[in-house]
């Protein structure tokens, strides 16, 4: 079958490996979209990140670079392993792309799986990857998406990031959020503070983006920092309080400077993007405003929360897929649309069967 194999930094390669086997426990999918995430631009472009660099394999997937990569991934189970009695071929579900120690519970009543030792994501660290034809995991990280369509379906695993950084906040119903960053987490941000009656303002430099943001009807106010006091804008729309919550999805420092400048005190700011350098904060404006500032990765028991908002119709994900590449487009289409017209581009998806 064919697959995106990443060995190093610029170097990926389309290739034909051989299909995996359906063990016990196990669950065979044939993918049918896989979207190209900001991860995966960072190893392409920074990598090896998450990638174990050849010769060093992971200590829980046993493998390193060259990997499958693709960890945003919808399909249809074709085949279960021994042990499997819910799922069945012909169902529609996405994967909660982790790898984990085996003894690590991700049962419900675990809130911290997602920060256990050694984890690391399928796509990244190995076990497959959803730029391939096909996919077989445990059954722990399947989960059914029912009528909604697999090209949305394939932006489960993104919304469930932003939804993770919902919880992570505390933001509730009726507050004032800043997003710094309409690119795809920061949408999909956008999208569940909205879907849980939070008004919402976006900064963003690209009017392509803010546009979005605006026609998605995921943000009730945007703002252009190059023309606007981001900080003095939040506060004419508040009243003069700031923003009660705040998220920075750019890993861009003065976006991080923006929104301490815009929040009341006592808020929180949750920064969900993955940052490939230091950054430099003003502490000061931590201590004397007492701002929590809080970190997020990934998601932990998100999948089926996001799904039900998705089915309820609470979440719209059409808007939000740009196109759909075949595989061998991946670098020329994808990561080079991304990369350098990326306000052009939102979630750019890959059928690996075209």
């Amino acid at each position: 079958m064919k697959a995106a194999r990443y060995y190093d930094r610029g170097d990926i390669r389309i290739e034909d490996i051989a299909e995996p086997t359906v063990q016990p426990g196990t669950v065979g999918i044939d993918v049918a979209y896989c979207g190209i995430c900001g991860t995966d631009l960072h190893e392409y472009l920074d990598g090896p990140i998450f990638v174990p660099p050849a010769g060093q394999p992971h200590p829980v997937s046993g493998e390193s670079a060259p990997v499958t990569l693709g960890h945003e991934m919808s399909g249809v189970v074709y085949a279960v392993g021994e042990g499997v009695e819910d799922l069945k071929p012909g169902d529609r579900v996405v994967v909660e792309p982790y790898i984990l120690r085996p003894e690590v519970d991700t049962g419900p009543d675990n809130s911290a799986y997602h920060l256990s030792p050694d984890m690391n994501f399928i796509g990244l660290a190995g076990h497959g990857g959803g730029l391939a034809e096909k996919i077989v995991v445990e059954r722990r990280w399947v989960h059914p998406v029912g009528d909604i369509p697999l090209d949305e379906a394939a932006l489960i695993e993104p919304l469930s990031v932003a939804y993770h950084a919902f919880e992570r906040s505390g933001a509730k119903a009726g507050d004032f959020a800043l997003v710094g960053g309409a690119g795809p987490i920061g949408l999909l941000t956008c999208a569940v503070l909205k879907a849980m009656d939070v008004e919402v303002a976006v900064t963003e430099l690209s009017r392509l983006r803010r546009q979005k943001a605006l026609d998605a009807g995921v943000a009730d106010h945007v703002i252009d920092p190059a023309v606007s006091d981001v900080a003095a804008e939040v506060r004419r729309l508040t009243d003069g309080r700031g923003a009660d919550v705040a998220f920075e999805a750019t890993s861009v420092n003065v976006v991080l400077d923006a929104l301490f400048d815009a929040v009341r005190p006592g808020a929180v700011i949750t920064v969900i993007s993955i940052w490939g350098k230091p950054a430099s904060l003003d502490m000061q404006k931590l201590v004397l405003k007492e701002v929590d500032l809080r970190g997020t990765i990934a998601y932990v028991n998100s999948h089926p929360k996001t799904i039900e908002l998705v089915r309820e119709g609470r979440v719209d994900l059409k808007p939000f897929i740009t196109r759909t590449i075949g595989l061998d487009a991946l670098v020329s289409e994808g990561f080079d649309t991304l990369i350098h017209h990326n306000e052009t581009a939102v979630k750019v998806l890959v059928d690996p069967r075209s």
